[in-house]
């Protein structure tokens, strides 16, 4: 099949297209593609216009169409345009004469056909006259409505053989609840306009008419603002609700989240745009074009589609339910969605040729109708994928920069609404969601009142890492971003101090500090070899570095680990972040390193680098869910050691063996003889979930086990 990208629009459409991003300035032409296509669907069904296909016989033609756009973005401004001067001649002609025309024939016709031995033409046809009269004037198109309203109109245009029915709903986030009822009758008449009647009682104030049999096309356009449709409230449930029930398959979309105007356009230049003649001119031309259209001499055009085009349209067919294929069980308002596609291509190719004065598809017709059909789809996706409530609420929160109340929530957000339980439920998926795309949510509690205050996180980047230097313990800090490779430069030069924060002037003190950093480091004194801090620490990335007071057998060094995000923290976080770390490490650290002024210095020693993942910040950012859950891990194992702890704490699944060999390398390092490590590895491995069998232990551990103390003794 061709390319998408090797078709194009259609001409006229994209003239007009041009024109109304001229006098509104707004950039995206997707809206004004979707409203054309509407408002050229709508002349051809007044008409009566019909494709006559090959496969399926006479398909009306018509178009539903969802036009979504932010404010701003000049909606109701464009719609005039087209009302006042594009169609605006053929629904004086139309309304004016050829309906009336169309209407008496086709009454006459009526009443030839209802005439009996009892009733004569005359009295039928007073009759039908005064029966449509009363039916009301012609509606062009209406913004409100009833079932029942659109039954009766339905009605009258069955007995004049001619017109459509048009439902244009503006801002339609404000009225689609209202109009629930109308848009399920429209969804029962869009695919050749016929609809099921439902039996009424016929009294003196409602009689019953006599049906009449036929087909009334149907035009529908929802346009308005996104976020009042797509605000997470009943609204929004019954938009969805609408789509899954058929809709979906249906309908034309043209969704922008934001406007793309163009800010560079002096005054002069945008009154030029507004004011332009050319446009004028081309849009008069225009009117003029489609007036011809409402003669008599269109009605009823039969728009041939030849073998040719069937079978182009056919291969779009296929295609489109290869793709819906490709969908998951669950997603049924895509499948609907991809695979009626052709359709909609159909009648939108069939309203382009009546535009052209066409009496039958040319390729270019197709073509144009099926790049718009697949750029709608792609806005329909968009839709889809618009930001859930809980995700609404973690942006939210993550950019007030504020602590936050329920209260607060509610005032700011229409669509945190709901009992107690359900608000609970959407903030938890909140902090969940904030999880997984870098937002940490931090509740805290005042005199009972719940407070709530997000931040977004930004990614560590390796070769930015936070760090100040000086050759003074106090002032002259120079605040640097050192890339990981060069880190130990930093440790290494002597007569120098470093930190891991940035200072205000660079003066070094907790008051002047600045928030943001990206590394942890540690003091080690005493307790582990460097050794064992190396094994235990193994699957990070870390920069091992001795100190001036380190010998071979009393190992001092400090170790320093970039974590995933920077984080920034206040002084008392920040020791609340550090208090976390430490008690989570399976050995002792220097407990001052938890202030944030904290300084070291540089000493030329051994420096070791280790590849590995980086530490995840969240896991100690004080205040949130994930530390929370994290501490009571904890709490859960404080009746065991550190070590024992550490180790339980970073199993994996099916890394039973590695676990207690890498736990009996830490006892044989601390000086444990075969038989101590033995004991101490056999009470540890009851604490597991899954503990090893004692042939396990036999042939595998001790072993390594006896290996491992061999080789000590022999270096010692």
């Amino acid at each position: 099949m061709k390319s998408f990208d090797d078709m194009s629009f259609f001409p006229l459409q994209e003239e007009l297209v041009n024109i109304l991003i001229k006098k509104t300035q707004n950039q995206n032409p997707l809206f004004f593609r979707v409203l054309i296509a509407y408002h050229f669907a709508r002349l051809a069904s007044m008409m009566r216009a019909d494709i006559d296909t090959l496969d399926r016989g006479l398909i009306p033609i018509n178009v539903y169409a969802i036009a979504l756009s932010p404010s701003g973005s000049a909606k109701g401004f464009s719609t005039n345009i087209i009302e006042d001067h594009v169609i605006n001649q053929f629904k004086e002609t139309f309304t004016g004469s050829t309906f009336p025309a169309i209407a008496m024939q086709s009454i006459d016709k009526l009443a030839v056909k209802r005439q009996t031995a009892i009733v004569s033409y005359d009295e039928q046809l007073e009759k039908l006259e005064k029966e449509f009269e009363n039916l009301g004037p012609l509606v062009f198109s209406f913004d409100s409505g009833t079932s029942p309203a659109v039954k009766q109109m339905r009605h009258k245009l069955l007995m004049a053989g001619a017109g459509s029915i048009n439902l244009e709903i503006d801002e339609i986030g404000s009225n689609l609840v209202s109009n629930t009822e109308v848009l399920n009758t429209f969804l029962e008449l869009y695919d050749v306009g016929k609809i099921k009647q439902k039996l009424v009682k016929s009294t003196k104030d409602n009689t019953r008419t006599q049906e009449i049999d036929g087909r009334t096309p149907t035009n529908m356009l929802l346009f308005g603002t996104p976020s009042k449709l797509l605000n997470g409230t009943n609204t929004e449930t019954e938009f969805f609700s609408m789509l899954e029930t058929g809709y979906a398959r249906r309908c034309l979309f043209g969704y922008t989240r934001q406007t793309k105007k163009s800010h560079d356009l002096s005054p002069d230049q945008v009154f030029d745009m507004l004011t332009d003649q050319n446009s004028d001119i081309t849009l008069a031309k225009l009117s003029n074009k489609l007036a011809n259209l409402a003669d008599p001499v269109n009605f009823r055009t039969k728009i041939k589609v030849d073998k040719n085009i069937t079978l182009q349209n056919i291969e779009y067919k296929i295609f489109c339910e290869k793709r819906a294929e490709e969908f998951r069980d669950f997603e049924e308002i895509q499948k609907a969605e991809m695979s009626h596609r052709y359709y909609k291509a159909l009648k939108l190719a069939g309203a382009y040729a009546f535009i052209d004065n066409s009496f039958d598809i040319k390729e270019h017709h197709l073509e144009a109708a099926i790049k718009l059909v697949e750029e709608s789809g792609d806005s329909f996706n968009q839709i889809l994928s618009r930001p859930k409530v809980h995700e609404r609420v973690a942006k939210y929160l993550a950019s007030t920069k504020i602590e936050v109340t329920q209260v607060d929530l509610m005032e700011d957000l229409p669509f945190y609404r709901g009992s107690v339980s359900q608000r609970k439920d959407i903030m938890s998926q909140a902090i969940a969601w904030g999880y997984k795309n870098n937002i940490i949510i931090k509740t805290s509690y005042s005199d009972s009142i719940e407070f709530f205050r997000g931040e977004a996180l930004e990614d560590t980047q390796m070769n930015s890492l936070i760090c100040s230097y000086s050759q003074d313990i106090t002032t002259g800090y120079v605040a640097d971003k050192a890339p990981w490779e060069d880190l130990h430069k930093l440790v290494k030069m002597n007569g120098y101090h470093y930190t891991a924060h940035h200072f205000v002037e660079g003066y070094r003190s907790s008051d002047k500090m600045l928030p943001g950093f990206n590394l942890v480091i540690l003091d080690v004194d005493s307790g582990v070899s460097l050794s064992t801090a190396q094994m235990l620490l193994k699957d990070y990335k870390a920069l091992f570095a001795t100190t001036k007071r380190s010998t071979p057998t009393h190992n001092r060094f400090r170790i320093i680990l970039p974590l995933s995000h920077v984080i920034k923290l206040n002084s008392v976080n920040y020791s609340k972040f550090m208090l976390n770390v430490f008690e989570w490490l399976p050995f002792e650290v220097d407990v001052q390193t938890k202030d944030c002024a904290r300084k070291w210095e540089s000493f030329d020693g051994e420096h070791f680098y280790q590849d590995g993942e980086l530490l995840d910040a969240v896991l100690f950012i004080p205040e949130t869910k994930k530390q929370a859950e994290q501490q009571q891990k904890i709490v859960d194992l404080a009746s065991l050691n550190n070590l024992e702890r550490w180790f339980l704490l970073n199993i994996s699944v099916g890394n039973r063996s590695n676990t207690l060999f890498r736990y009996a390398c830490v006892l044989v390092d601390s000086g444990y003889d075969f038989n101590a490590a033995k004991n101490a590895i056999r009470i540890f491995n009851q604490k597991m979930k899954d503990p090893l069998s004692e042939e396990e232990h036999q042939s595998t551990i001790d072993v390594s086990v006896m290996e491992k103390i061999l080789k000590r003794n022999m270096n010692a």
